[in-house]
């Protein structure tokens, strides 16, 4: 038996590759199938079961490609309804796989068909969980993404995951491994652990959601306290995971590489978003005027769904050269399938054809305490629990999770300084204010881990549950 967790930092996502005697199975896989494909191959297997835990809201799933390409079917839990053939589980279904079982296990709560699928070893004991968003590792699946879809409160979802988890998953013995669909970073849950791989004993220990002694009054409060709203991709993804979509490998081929001049043009006719992909150093020095940055190397694609609204916005990229068809794949990872094409050359190729280009102003951490003296205007773009932790007397939060409700707060006429943790948010923050006319805005190098290193007064208080 063998059981790769293939995860995807972007994302904090955990797909898994299950092989016995040669049968292979698929949990959660990502859009873009060829890596699958490729291990498979390298170990003589044939892919038989496309396992999905539920239709996932942060990521558009690989499901429908993966088949198309293997003939194996798709499984879902009890209740789903998608919009191609795929098999319905039963609570309770074994399937088998080589030596192996895996069991479905109905788990609703974080969305109504979700499913645990509970791999069995050749003896018949209980080994492993692929707790998909049920369960995560210091957390649960949050419960209110499919409010909407079910007609129910999140508080009514709540307390049904709360009846799945006592039923189904902590009568679990405690030796069983627990594989999550994800890990810290992501916006399905609240309070995930940076570990991706875990066990039932564990979470009973350790995992505040799993208190032995916890009502289901107590299981529901905690559960929705301090749910920040999701990113507005997460329907569509949504959508797209249960009625359909193109194949990546399209999207690749439909994007075109345009020569500088074309690529102006491209963006003028079109009112296509230019986006940079590149380090933020290089975008500092110099980028397309109006383009927004949101670096590969970075949360790329959870960025992108919080920060671009329209899904379906046509864009054009920037990218590192060698990196095209990666950024479109990660772009297509949460369904931003409109690229119409990208740079050729990279940025070189604009500056060498003479074209404009803009910069960024920055200063050190050292330079900001000198305008700090002179009271001048900084504005904190981290998250609202890392700026109750820590952060400069008197600086106002203005998340960039939230950039859009702020722009009132920042001046028109006179600079103002952006940080974050370590600068690529607030570089992102600089792009999108930049390009929105807030010409006066300045880059603080380093963000607050090189602040901290100044004598710049600091502070902290307790954030209000509704903002962590």
């Amino acid at each position: 038996m063998k059981i790769e967790q293939i995860y995807t930092g972007c994302l904090a996502q955990g797909a898994y590759y299950i092989e016995s005697n040669g049968e292979v199975a698929i949990i959660d896989p990502l859009r873009e199938v060829q890596p699958y494909l490729d291990i498979a191959n390298a170990n003589n297997g044939i892919i038989k079961y496309i396992f999905e835990t539920h239709f996932h809201a942060d990521f558009v799933s690989g499901h429908l490609s993966l088949a198309q390409r293997t003939g194996a079917p798709i499984v879902f839990g009890p209740t789903a309804h998608p919009n191609f053939k795929a098999h319905i589980a039963t609570d309770g279904e074994v399937f088998h796989l080589g030596e192996i079982t895996i069991t479905c296990l109905h788990t609703p709560g974080h969305t109504m068909e979700s499913a645990c699928y509970l791999l069995k070893d050749k003896d018949g004991k209980d080994y492993a969980l692929f707790s998909g968003d049920t369960l995560f590792l210091g957390d649960v699946g949050r419960p209110d993404l499919a409010q909407k879809a079910v007609d129910m409160t999140q508080e009514q979802l709540a307390g049904i995951l709360f009846d799945s988890l006592r039923t189904k998953v902590m009568t679990l013995p405690d030796d069983v491994i627990v594989y999550p669909a994800h890990g810290a970073g992501s916006a399905c849950g609240k309070n995930l652990s940076k570990e991706t791989v875990g066990s039932i004993g564990d979470q009973k220990a350790t995992n505040y959601a799993l208190r032995a002694n916890m009502t289901k009054d107590e299981f529901i409060a905690e559960v929705t306290d301090g749910l920040l709203p999701p990113p507005a991709y997460f329907p569509m993804n949504v959508k797209m995971n249960k009625e359909g979509y193109i194949d990546v490998e399209t999207i690749i081929k439909e994007a075109k590489p345009l020569e500088p001049k074309v690529f102006e043009l491209v963006a003028n006719d079109t009112d296509a978003l230019v986006l940079d992909v590149r380090h933020q150093d290089e975008y500092e020095n110099g980028h397309i005027p109006n383009s927004i940055y949101i670096g590969l190397d970075g949360g790329f694609a959870p960025w992108v769904g919080a920060l671009i609204l329209d899904i379906k916005q046509p864009i054009l990229l920037v990218t590192p050269v060698g990196r095209e068809e990666e950024t479109i794949k990660r772009l297509a990872r949460v369904g931003y399938d409109n690229t119409l094409g990208y740079l050729s050359g990279g940025f070189e190729s604009w500056k060498n054809e003479g074209l404009e280009y803009d910069t960024i102003t920055s200063i050190t951490a050292e330079d900001l305490e000198t305008k700090l003296a002179a009271h001048a205007p900084v504005f904190d773009v981290r998250k609202p629990g890392e700026y109750a932790a820590e952060h400069i007397l008197d600086v106002p939060l203005t998340s960039l999770d939230f950039l859009n409700e702020h722009l009132s707060e920042f001046p028109k006429e006179e600079s103002f300084y952006l940080h974050c943790a370590g600068g690529y948010r607030s570089m992102i923050a600089a792009s999108i204010l930049k390009a929105r006319g807030y010409h006066n805005v300045i880059n603080v190098l380093g963000g607050f881990a090189a602040i901290k290193k100044t004598g710049i007064k600091t502070t902290a208080f307790v954030c209000p549950s509704s903002l962590q």
